[in-house]
């Protein structure tokens, strides 16, 4: 219980900088909270795993237009671990609004008080961009599935394995949350004066070409779908981030 009591504040330097060793100290409390909170978050998640699984299979059972009801496993401790395994992620995207919160709580020392009362906002916005993009990714599940099963072509047929198949939901639906973070990270950037919004203007045919990159290396499926509703959604972000830049600095 002495991780979550509260401490008194470690001593600031001119200008709101701590100690090397207190900076250290407080990183370190900051991941434990987070880490306890998914834990626990995993906890709860993994008696409604079986839960979580039945619906994720829908969209199996959808692509596949009902010719297959179910997923297999191959090992007698395949299904625990998989059970496991859906229950951590859960527990990541649950415990979401703590381990922002901490997050938040390590970068503020070195912000000045206006900055740092975009506190709220920030975890809001996190929280609510990361559903919203978790929500995109299931809308994208069906279509590249059966992109996926279809280009194997009529000579094979699918016979997905839980691990397999649940880690790539698990995988989209974490990448499209991070990624949908994109715009929240672009607007800290302009309130702490690191980028300003001149900068992103005169970068938006690069930021194009990055964008496309980094949608078709982080998107697990590696298909045309995914790729398209997560880098249209991010430049689209990306030209929002500038206009909220430039009434933030108002």
């Amino acid at each position: 219980m002495a991780l979550f009591r509260r401490k008194k504040k470690p001593p600031r330097l001119p200008g709101g900088q701590m100690p090397i060793m207190d900076h250290l100290a407080e990183l370190r409390r900051r991941i434990l909270i987070s880490v306890a909170a998914v834990g626990i978050a995993a906890v709860v998640m993994f008696f409604f795993s079986n839960e979580v699984i039945s619906f994720l299979v829908q969209y199996y059972k959808d692509a596949t237009h009902g010719k297959r009801n179910a997923l297999v496993f191959t090992g007698p401790v395949d299904g625990f671990l998989t059970r496991l395994k859906v229950a951590t992620y859960g527990g990541i995207v649950l415990a979401l609004p703590v381990w922002l919160y901490e997050l938040w709580r390590f970068i503020t020392p070195g912000l000045n008080p206006k900055e740092r009362r975009y506190a709220v906002p920030f975890v809001l916005s996190s929280v609510l961009l990361f559903i919203l993009g978790a929500g995109v990714a299931f809308l994208t599940l069906e279509p590249a599935l059966k992109f996926l099963i279809d280009v194997g072509g009529p000579s094979q047929t699918p016979l997905f394995t839980s691990d397999r198949y649940l880690t790539l939901v698990s995988l989209m639906v974490v990448a499209f949350g991070l990624s949908f973070e994109f715009p929240v990270l672009l607007v800290f950037l302009l309130i702490a004066g690191v980028i300003k919004t001149a900068q992103l203007r005169h970068f938006r045919r690069w930021a194009i070409v990055g964008i496309v990159t980094f949608a078709a290396v982080i998107t697990p499926s590696q298909d045309p779908y995914s790729l398209f509703f997560m880098a249209v959604p991010m430049y689209v972000f990306y030209e929002a981030s500038i206009l909220i830049g430039r009434i933030l600095k108002k």
